[in-house]
């Protein structure tokens, strides 16, 4: 399961950022922000080649020594960004992928709301719930 998830912009500035409650919540926002780079770096090496099919999964984007940084784009180019425990070695990359699979369908539910003006940060409730049920548990 997720130690935080977060939703970027198009323009790189955080639509929702959710982590597990700990007092270093900061660390998590920094490889967030930090992992953004990755992000952008493989989204125009898909773009170089025409050939390519546009993989909206970006797999692991970095691991650190407690966590791992995978990501995802959207048509749109917003970007999600879900960390994962190092230690837990039972996640295969088929889990991830439902994971922000389970994540895109949620985000896609919450652009459909009439009352969300696209851009806003995210403040739905049902989106929340989906958020909070990839999160780690104690």
């Amino acid at each position: 399961m997720a130690v935080c998830v977060a939703v970027i912009s198009k323009e790189n500035f955080p639509l929702f950022i959710k982590t597990i409650p700990t007092e270093n919540e900061l660390k998590f926002f920094y490889t967030v922000h930090t992992s953004l780079d990755v992000v952008e770096e493989k989204i125009s090496n898909v773009g170089k080649n025409v050939n390519d099919m546009r993989e909206l999964y970006l797999g692991l984007l970095y691991p650190t020594e407690d966590y791992k940084v995978y990501g995802y784009v959207t048509n749109t180019k917003v970007k999600f960004v879900i960390v994962v425990e190092s230690s837990n070695t039972n996640l295969r990359d088929n889990e991830i992928r439902g994971m922000f699979r389970r994540l895109h369908n949620a985000y896609v539910d919450m652009m459909c709301n009439p009352f969300y003006t696209p851009g806003e940060n995210i403040s739905s409730k049902p989106f929340e719930r989906i958020v909070d049920s990839m999160l780690v548990q104690d």
